[in-house]
């Protein structure tokens, strides 16, 4: 876990960043997180069982998952926190709106979606982690999650501005991650009760969380805010971090959400 002591009392309450899919807090743009940590208190952490979190005993699910940053907010002295999340982060952090509604302030929904029969899944995702189970997919196949396959083409050097994904957590954490989500029965239900200021942030290039999740979210969560980022993927916090990081820090100095 990483705290960042700057700003901590700028804007008040804290803000917490949980990582995506098979990432450690390591993999959020230091550019992005820079801007974030000079106006709030940024605590950043690796989710069970990654990077240098323990696994922990029993199952592994979205909603424990949600209860780990639960737990984590109280431990660290807070009441409540606004949350940032990023793609599977997205889930935790929906997960966490609804079952622990009381630790969330304000919730940003960056490429997350509602999991369940009504998320959208992306096309080649099945085919990508079947490939990296086998670990004999060539890296850049899993940074193409990432970058829309024009700007790729564009910019061939783009996936160096990216941590290195390998390294920092086992295979097994992975596909126990990846199972935690696949067996999610997701939020979609409980969305309509959620009563929390929510931005909900999308590419409309994004190959790994398609658009349509973000528009289901905005549909469903009462007063919430979508903005789209046009021609950006999932890598919007490498391509654009400091545009991300402007709408995010609007937002969380915005007004509450509407009746």
């Amino acid at each position: 876990m990483a705290e960042s002591p700057g700003g901590r009392h700028r804007y008040g309450l804290p803000l917490f960043l949980i990582p995506g899919f098979m990432a450690t807090m390591e993999l959020r743009d230091p550019r992005f997180r820079a801007s974030l940590s000079a106006a709030y208190r940024v605590v950043a952490f690796d989710n069970r069982g990654m990077g240098k979190t323990s696994s922990g005993r029993g199952f592994w699910s979205i909603d424990r998952f949600a209860g780990d940053t639960a737990g984590l907010i109280e431990a660290l002295g807070y009441e409540k926190a606004h949350v940032l999340d990023w793609s599977l982060g997205g889930d935790i952090a929906l997960s966490l709106a609804v079952n622990y509604a009381e630790r969330v302030d304000r919730l940003v929904s960056y490429a997350g979606d509602c999991g369940g029969r009504h998320e959208v899944p992306p096309p080649k995702y099945r085919q990508v982690l079947k490939e990296f189970r086998e670990v004999r997919m060539p890296v850049k196949w899993v940074y193409a999650l990432l970058f829309p396959p024009n700007w790729m083409m564009d910019h061939p050097d783009c996936w160096q501005s990216v941590p290195l994904l390998f390294g920092r957590t086992t295979l097994r954490s992975i596909v126990r991650q990846n199972k935690a989500y696949e067996d999610w029965e997701g939020v979609y239900d409980a969305l309509p009760r959620v009563d929390k200021p929510v931005l909900v942030l999308t590419g409309t290039q994004d190959a790994s969380t398609p658009r349509c999740n973000a528009d289901i979210l905005a549909q469903t969560i009462r007063g919430s805010r979508l903005v789209r980022f046009a021609g950006a993927g999932h890598d919007l916090m490498y391509r654009d971090p400091a545009g991300l990081a402007r709408t995010v820090k609007e937002f969380l100095r915005g007004p509450a959400c509407p009746d």
